[in-house]
């Protein structure tokens, strides 16, 4: 059945704005014509999400489906590199299945770093066999971010024999490299590397684009780079993407890559390049089949009121209208849940820590995925070190849920709480149980409730638990989205009841345990200094 829509088209190829219609038939689009109208809305290509890793919104992909494209977006460049952390190969086929059950383009990735170091405990691992097999498979169309840039820099032999079968397979290779400059930058991408998402100064990035890499520009839930890094789509405009890396479920309820285009617009960017970066840079670099509102393309497109206020009216995938006036029209999608869960409840007793010296405090900073460090005295207590909740040193724990084991146990600053504790086993990258603290029976009350669940974000507020469930791969729910959003948000708003500043509290712990970003990070076999690549001792000597 053929159908027609009409308003000012928005052609992001010839860089051309002008009154048209669009005919429509059997998914695809027949014809692009100009004439006058009477329509004030805007036809452009549908929203693409560079680069994000679908598990960290805490849905599978057919619910992260239903609340994207209210926003406009019809497609992402997905890594499954967390699940895939947890099941392996069949966590990647499990997101491809899920995937393909609603409208909606999930371009998935082989995922290049499971487990992303030798330093923490996973549930699987994918060697360059694995990635031969992936790679094989057409539904996967890229080798997602090789975060080990050491191993890049100085020739690991798995590495490179990585890099070597995306190459062999013609298909494009994501990078994660953070402040890497200079030689270093240059090397890395003639590896093969394309992109990069790590970036936190225009000064880095410039570094890369020279060195022929594209620069995606994450706004996320916890990680926001996109004021220091949108100046680079003046300058150099293709080579820039916008992507969100991790998007927690209320922020996506709230918006998604829309919300990336309103303010660099509102910021006086010329809004064709600002809608390129978000449509036609990721469809070229990617080789995606996403339409562009061409004849013979996927009618794959969105409909807006301007593009100032960028109201996003309608959303169309494959000529299926998906969203209408803020609502889903995507059914939800009953699904199993498959999961790696074994282990066992903590006491107050496997948390001490022997009082000596001084120890080296993680520093986390609001917005970003880097970390410092302080080197200071908890208080004392029995001669063990204990939080300091007056001077915001709390401890963090981060727990094996794979086998059997002794917890391993940190300091932190700047979470702030003041009572209570929270934890998650959405832990970046292995998703081991991650917790912190202003005491151990809180600690130990937090981390249960997400043994007990095999797998959540939890809360303990001093005198009462709060848990949400995620019992697929422990990481991610297959309840209805916005219930989802929901119960994170009331325990979203419980954490920074209990004295959190962060604007994200959850998505910051979710990264206190991710060792490729520096300084220092903590993973269940103990402290990790990023600097030097290597477990440390939490104690300065």
């Amino acid at each position: 059945m053929e159908k027609t829509v009409c308003g000012h088209i928005v052609d992001v190829v010839n860089k051309k704005i002008y009154p048209g219609c669009v005919t429509i038939s059997q998914g695809k689009i027949t014809s692009v014509r100009e004439q006058q109208v009477s329509e004030s809305q805007y036809i452009l290509p549908g929203l693409i999400d560079a680069h994000i890793h679908i598990e960290s919104s805490m849905l599978i992909p057919s619910e992260f489906a239903r609340l994207a494209v209210r926003h406009g977006t019809v497609a992402t460049v997905s890594d499954p590199h967390e699940i895939a952390n947890v099941l392996g190969i069949k966590g990647v086929q499990y997101m491809i299945r899920n995937g393909k059950k609603v409208p909606f383009r999930f371009y998935f990735g082989a995922p290049s770093c499971v487990p992303a170091t030798t330093f923490e405990t996973a549930g699987a691992r994918l060697g360059p066999a694995e990635i031969e097999t992936l790679m094989a498979n057409p539904e996967i169309r890229y080798l997602s971010e090789m975060m080990n840039f050491p191993g890049v820099l100085f020739g690991d032999q798995e590495v490179m024999k990585k890099l070597e079968i995306a190459k062999k397979y013609g298909k494009p290779v994501d990078g994660h490299a953070p402040g890497l400059k200079g030689a270093d930058a240059m090397k890395y991408a003639s590896a093969g590397i394309t992109t990069d998402h790590e970036c936190f100064a225009v000064e880095e990035a410039l570094d890369k684009i020279a060195a022929g890499m594209k620069i995606l520009i994450r706004e996320g839930s916890a990680a926001r780079n996109f004021e220091p890094l949108i100046p680079l789509l003046k300058t150099h405009p293709d080579q820039v993407m916008f992507c969100s890396d991790d998007k927690h479920p209320n922020d996506l309820v709230a918006g998604h890559i829309n919300d990336l285009v309103r303010r660099a617009i509102g910021a006086g960017y010329d809004p064709m390049d600002v809608l390129r970066a978000c449509t036609l840079n990721p469809v070229t670099h990617y080789g995606l089949d996403a339409g562009l509102l061409r004849p013979g393309d996927h009618a794959d497109f969105i409909l807006v009121d301007s593009l100032k206020d960028f109201r996003v009216l309608a959303t169309y995938i494959n000529g299926e209208q998906v969203a209408k006036d803020g609502l889903t029209l995507i059914a939800i999608v009953p699904e199993e849940t498959p999961n790696l869960f074994l282990a066992t409840p903590v006491t107050a007793a496997d948390l001490a820590v022997e009082a000596k010296n001084k120890v080296k405090v993680i520093v986390a900073y609001d917005g970003q995925l880097i970390t410092g460090e302080e080197d200071l005295v908890p208080i004392i207590r029995d001669g063990k070190f204990i939080s300091d909740p007056s001077n915001d040193i709390l401890k963090i724990v981060v727990y094996n849920r794979y086998a059997p084991s002794k917890p391993a146990v940190g300091f932190i600053r700047n979470f702030g709480l003041k009572q209570g504790a929270i934890a998650s086993c959405v832990a970046h990258d292995s998703h081991n149980i991650v917790a912190a603290g202003v005491e151990d029976k809180a600690l130990v009350q937090a981390i249960n409730l997400v043994i007990e669940h095999t797998g959540g974000i939890s809360l303990f507020d001093g005198t009462q638990g709060f848990v949400l469930p995620l019992p697929v791969a422990g990481i991610m729910s297959n309840q209805d989205a916005f219930e989802v959003a929901a119960k994170y948000e009331e325990l979203d708003q419980k954490a920074k009841a209990l004295g959190s500043p962060l604007r994200a509290p959850y998505m910051t712990l979710s990264f206190m345990a991710l060792l490729v970003i520096p300084e220092l990070k903590l993973s269940d076999k103990g402290l990790f200094d990023g600097r030097s690549f290597s477990l440390t001792s939490i104690y300065q000597m």
